[in-house]
């Protein structure tokens, strides 16, 4: 009998060895999907991919599919630009843990469902949010960094709790949402001012008259959420009235008329500029729609015109530029 059990009690060991691996290796897999939702990366790839496409326009930045040294500075760009805007979706996160419990989309974030307490939120917002401008000016430049801090500090401190006091919270928001391509542009030239900086700057006015349709129509859509949980996001307290419709249709507006000054600038050619040209057409029509109609499926119209226009332009620039 005692041969059999020798063979038998090992068993048992290795079997509650595994288990706890196993364990382990679950809690490891949930901790690390816990940091992926405050990081947002879906939303957050998008912002630092505007901030690849500054610096690529940039006046010098000569593209090369061989060049590593190019690809070293934008993956170090890319990785410290999306450290930046995770610490201030962190920080996003933990300032609205309690309002984020009476929204459906937002109720089985880490912080509302208590699968991660404040400190621990703060201190993965501080190594994120400082370690990635350091990263920005370690290894391109001060004035980088110091932007890409602004819009950390905008976004979580200014906007943020602005969300349920007034609806200029969007324009408050709309600045370090802009700021990204102007950070990229700044981290290849160094400078915000004079004719060199005059590239960034339309590029940041762009991203930020884009802003405001695509936020109206997105609190349009979610406003029963929204209105749950205080935040107020339409230019007015009534979901019912045309005026949100009339503001889509102000920015995307001023849009169309922008589209030539890439060109003008010489930023990029004719190619780019038509491309812009329809896309601002395409997002004005699509607000029009919405104005007219002022129903949920016209208001997800411009949500999705919102969700094409920005990344076929930054495209456009850039593919005209190669």
């Amino acid at each position: 009998m005692r041969p059999v059990i020798k063979r038998i009690f090992p068993n048992k060991l290795m079997l509650r060895e595994q288990s706890i691996k196993a364990k382990w290796h679950i809690v490891a897999i949930g901790r690390a999907k816990d940091y992926n939702q405050l990081l947002k990366p879906n939303l957050s790839g998008m912002v630092v991919f505007s901030s690849v496409i500054g610096y690529l326009l940039a006046p010098g930045i000569d593209f090369s599919w061989g060049d590593m040294i190019l690809w070293q500075k934008i993956i170090t760009l890319f990785i410290g630009g999306m450290m930046v805007t995770g610490g201030a979706n962190t920080i996003n996160q933990i300032l609205e843990r309690e309002s984020d419990k009476f929204m459906n989309r937002t109720k089985n974030r880490p912080m509302p469902d208590g699968r991660m307490d404040q400190a621990e939120a703060w201190i993965f917002a501080a190594i994120t949010g400082l370690g990635g401008a350091f990263l920005l000016g370690y290894y391109f430049n001060m004035l980088a960094a110091v932007l890409s801090i602004t819009s950390l500090l905008l976004y979580a401190f200014a906007y943020t709790p602005m969300k349920k006091i007034h609806p200029v919270a969007v324009f408050i928001g709309a600045i370090p949402g802009a700021l990204p391509p102007l950070i990229g542009w700044v981290a290849a030239t160094g400078t915000l001012t004079g004719p060199l900086g005059l590239g960034g700057w339309v590029l940041f006015l762009f991203q930020f008259f884009w802003q405001f349709p695509h936020f109206w129509a997105i609190a349009y859509v979610a406003f029963d959420d929204y209105n749950r949980a205080g935040i107020r996001m339409l230019p007015t307290r009534e979901k019912e009235t045309r005026f949100t419709g009339l503001q889509c249709m102000f920015y995307s507006l001023v849009l169309i008329p922008m589209a030539i000054v890439p060109r003008y600038l010489q930023l990029t050619g004719n190619y780019g500029m038509w491309v812009c040209l329809l896309c601002g057409i395409m997002y004005f029509a699509a607000s029009v729609l919405f104005f007219r109609n002022n129903d949920h499926k016209s208001a997800r119209r411009v949500m999705f015109a919102s969700f094409i226009y920005l990344p076929v332009i930054l495209l456009a620039l850039i593919i005209d530029k190669l």
